[in-house]
């Protein structure tokens, strides 16, 4: 199957802004099987993170990512796309974009965690051109009151 081109003129990529919370939280929690909290993301836009929403032309809510600017590095927090809308190239057009937030702020790379079991995320990042730098042991909170690691990546801009 062929990913779909997409009609860039008709997605409407925009801050992230309170109104859309309701929506993001749900696809949040629809996609990850340890998802953040509503209060992450009302934290994480309090705390005046850039946070972006892609929507298509009808408004309906593809995807997101959160990232933190630290220093000269950017933390890639969070990055989600719509499950049915996964596999037809969102994904890596939110990380084009948090790329380019990332320069735009003046950072030389962006950093990122995830899940070692996240094999499509894992193959996604490293296609892009993350590069795998740590392990962070026991960072994500896992089934039965266990934890999983941190896969750490960093993309040099």
């Amino acid at each position: 199957m062929t990913a779909p081109v997409w009609d860039l003129a008709r997605l409407n990529y925009a801050p992230m802004q309170a109104a859309d919370l309701d929506q993001v939280f749900a696809l949040e929690q629809s996609v990850y099987p340890h998802p953040w909290r509503m209060a992450n993301f009302v934290d994480s836009l309090n705390s005046g993170y850039q946070a972006w929403v892609l929507r298509d032309g009808d408004g309906s809510l593809l995807g997101y990512f959160l990232l933190m600017a630290a220093v000269d590095e950017a933390h890639l927090l969070n990055v989600a796309v719509s499950a049915e809308k996964q596999r037809q190239g969102l994904g890596r057009l939110l990380l084009n974009q948090s790329v380019a937030c990332a320069r735009g702020l003046g950072m030389t790379s962006v950093l990122l965690e995830v899940r070692p079991s996240n094999t499509r995320a894992l193959d996604i990042y490293a296609r892009y051109g993350f590069k795998q730098i740590g392990r962070r042991k026991g960072y994500y909170p896992a089934a039965n009151q266990q934890r999983e690691d941190a896969v750490v990546m960093r993309f040099e801009l």
